[in-house]
């Protein structure tokens, strides 16, 4: 098979289409024709040689994919060979071919062309666990979400405006916080030029924000705590701000709130394999009637993940950038 491979850490030139060996299910798992791919910020790090897959897994970038079932490992009996899904994925989704859990896979939505819906398993499952299994976000609770554009942040939007929650979210041009308010959210933050706690103290007449996404980490630290409302949740899942920060304990105890700092990746596949039937349970039918969807404005050749990842980098696109290894 063909896959994006790293010849050394670097930056996106290191990235080659190239041979690899072709993957072989084991017990549990199941062979996938990959259709299409994802770009996520993880991958850039992994590039750089700042983000090693966990022990077992695959060294080809890729946290998720879609395509066709093409074999079937020992004990699998949730699939047929042809069957159309989308899976979660330790690593490997930058390939012609690859190999997962059967747990960790979906069906591709009927809604759903199987291009598109490569986009759907990381986000889903990571605003899916974080934002709900976790933080418990209720109805007409307000969530505010950073990086509102990005792939995480347009799943999050529709998702907390499907379960009747108040969504605030930041980015950062006008055309972006333009697509927000489309995607639902309440109200939209140019953090650029704004004070966003100020402006979520504002809106919210000093109650703060019940639940907050990060995807900054260190930078974030302290105005999210602030922006926090008394037994708010701060859900940290990104470090793009860096990963040290002072915190003041007294005044997180003050709030009675938590501060969570989760991933997805290292988690064992029984894990991941609930959060997946979870998913399955409670977004699946969300996607299905069309009130939750990938948002996604660039596609790319798989063998020119490169100029995808330049493109995320710039951070010149709104939600996700997929990778198209088989039309």
């Amino acid at each position: 098979m063909k896959a994006i491979q790293i010849a050394r850490p670097g930056g996106p030139e290191v990235l080659e289409w190239t041979d690899a060996p072709d993957p072989e299910p084991g017990p549990g798992e199941i062979l996938v024709d990959v259709t299409a791919s994802a770009v996520n910020r993880a991958d850039l790090l992994q590039r750089r040689g700042l983000y090693p897959p966990p022990p077992g897994a695959s060294e080809i970038l890729g946290m998720e994919c879609s395509g066709r079932v093409a074999a079937l490992g020992d004990g699998v009996t949730e699939w047929q060979i042809g069957d159309e899904v989308c899976a979660l994925l330790t690593g490997g989704g930058y390939a012609e071919r690859v190999t997962v859990p059967a747990v960790q896979a979906l069906p591709v939505p009927k809604s759903m062309d199987v291009v598109t819906a490569a986009g759907l398993p990381e986000t889903v499952c990571t605003v899916w666990v974080n934002v709900f299994m976790t933080a418990a976000l209720q109805p007409r609770e307000t969530i505010l979400v950073h990086g509102g554009a990005g792939g995480i942040g347009t799943t999050a939007i529709q998702l907390a405006k499907a379960v009747d929650a108040r969504v605030i979210a930041t980015a950062g041009s006008p055309e972006k916080l333009a697509r927000c308010r489309e995607l639902g959210a309440d109200d939209a933050i140019d953090y650029r030029s704004e004070d966003f706690v100020a402006r979520v103290e504002q809106i919210t007449g000093g109650h703060g924000a019940d639940v907050i996404l990060d995807v900054m980490g260190a930078s974030y630290l302290d105005r999210n705590l602030n922006a926090l409302a008394t037994r708010g949740r701060l859900v940290v899942v990104g470090l793009q701000g860096g990963t040290r920060a002072e915190l003041d304990l007294g005044k997180l105890m003050q709030k009675r709130g938590a501060i969570i700092a989760t991933n997805l990746r290292s988690r064992p596949v029984a894990e991941k394999g609930a959060i997946v039937a979870s998913v399955r349970e409670n977004v699946w039918p969300l996607i299905e009637d069309g009130r939750v969807t990938v948002v996604s404005d660039a596609r790319f050749p798989m063998a020119q993940a490169a100029d995808a990842h330049r493109l995320l980098e710039s951070s010149g696109h709104v939600g996700k950038v997929l990778l198209v290894a088989h039309p």
